[in-house]
């Protein structure tokens, strides 16, 4: 009798939940109604998590087509950044606007915490070890002093036709923040096309070598020139290379002391040995996480510190690996890096699409990125000129600048 009763005594609270939430549905339409309309968190969290993944969905099946296809004047960034304008801009003119906006508002902590590190370290960690290090003197050169030439010359010139009103006027440290933004390149279209014709692997490495690294370079630069804007009183500018120097050799000290520690770990804690497969793995994939944020915690940069992480990681801690490991951890950082670098384009190009944009400053767009860019570009391959390089590389490479 007992059971019978609390099961009964349970369907009663049951029924009597049930009949308490058809009241709240049916009585409370007005208060749902407001909800949505104050932008109610779940359906608006909902569909923008929706619309989200329905674009990675897209740009992934339409890089796949773009590769079928060899389609090279469309790169698979380009399509990204294309697919977020399209669907940005289509929710811009729809009743979707409010309810979207705020999953697709630039969030710098979701930026450089979880987007940009994959990106980062997989570049260092997919690097082919012998190229890269035989041309390692040339691709440091291009890639830190080059960056700096670039940053220079074209902050230089932006702030010299500022003053003569050919493009619009700003303060010579928002200059060379421009110019740090634009002086690294991404020549990935160039790199697809090489691995197609099998080109000269020490040419690969030496575009591959210096695109990775000046990306940690500019952003360095780009840091460095933002916190001298809000310092007033660091505008000494010996100060200020040697601030940059300091943060970008400690984070990579920092980023090459974790990826030797990881690699002594793996080499003499014997976890490939028995059932410690997912144990191995785990350990391989939060080593890079703490040298980035070790980096941050000290004030350095962890994009330069994941980044030689990376690297180290590839060529000692890597052989240390199970075979199963080794398989598992080089295809997740490929994911994570491929989600990653896709889910950047495509929010940048739906975030362009629903911002409001001002195009009154052309001749600004047409001197700073096209003339004053290249410019600085052509300096980098005139004043840097004391390695031995093959004609036939140094005239690839001042080609390959078009591409960024």
């Amino acid at each position: 009798v007992k059971p019978g009763t609390e099961a009964n005594e349970a369907f009663a609270r049951a029924r009597a939940c049930e009949e308490e939430r058809r009241g709240g549905r049916d009585g409370g339409g007005g208060a749902a109604a407001g909800g949505a309309d104050g932008g109610g968190a779940g359906g608006g969290g909902g569909g923008g998590i929706l619309l989200q993944i329905s674009m990675l969905v897209l740009a992934f099946v339409l890089s796949h087509l773009l590769r079928r296809r060899r389609v090279y004047y469309l790169p698979e960034a380009s399509a990204s950044l294309l697919i977020g304008l399209i669907v940005g801009g289509l929710a811009s003119v729809s009743n979707a606007q409010k309810s979207t906006r705020r999953w697709f508002n630039f969030r710098e902590e979701l930026f450089f915490l979880f987007l940009l590190p994959p990106i980062i370290f997989q570049s260092g960690f997919s690097l082919a070890p012998k190229p890269f290090f035989s041309n390692f003197g040339a691709i440091i050169t291009f890639a830190i002093v080059g960056t700096l030439i670039a940053c220079i010359v074209t902050g230089a010139l932006v702030y010299l036709a500022g003053l003569i009103h050919l493009v619009y006027k700003m303060p010579l440290v928002e200059c060379m923040m421009f110019g740090a933004l634009v002086s690294a390149t991404d020549p990935v279209t160039v790199l697809s096309i090489f691995q197609e014709l099998g080109t000269d692997v020490n040419l690969y490495a030496l575009v591959f070598g210096e695109s990775v690294l000046n990306d940690a370079m500019a952003i360095s630069l780009y840091r460095t020139m933002a916190s001298l804007r809000t310092n007033a009183s660091s505008q000494n500018i010996f100060v200020v290379i040697l601030r940059f120097l300091e943060n970008f050799f400690g984070s990579m000290s920092t980023g090459v002391g974790v990826g030797f520690i990881s690699a002594l770990l793996f080499k003499y804690s014997t976890l490939g040995v028995g059932n410690l497969y997912n144990l191995e793995s785990c350990l391989f994939v939060v080593f890079p996480y703490f040298s980035y944020m070790l980096a941050e915690g000290f004030g350095l940069s962890g994009i330069v510190s994941i980044l030689f992480t990376g690297i180290v990681m590839k060529r000692y801690t890597f052989s240390n690996l199970s075979e199963d490991s080794q398989r598992f951890t080089a295809a997740l950082f490929h994911l994570l890096s491929s989600l990653a670098e896709t889910f950047v384009f495509i929010y940048m190009g739906f975030d362009i699409a629903m911002e409001r944009q001002s195009w009154s400053h052309i001749g600004f767009i047409f001197f700073s990125v096209v003339s004053f860019t290249l410019t600085g570009r052509y300096f980098i391959l005139r004043i840097i000129s004391s390695y031995e390089i093959h004609c036939y590389f140094s005239f690839s490479l001042a080609f390959i600048s078009f591409d960024s």
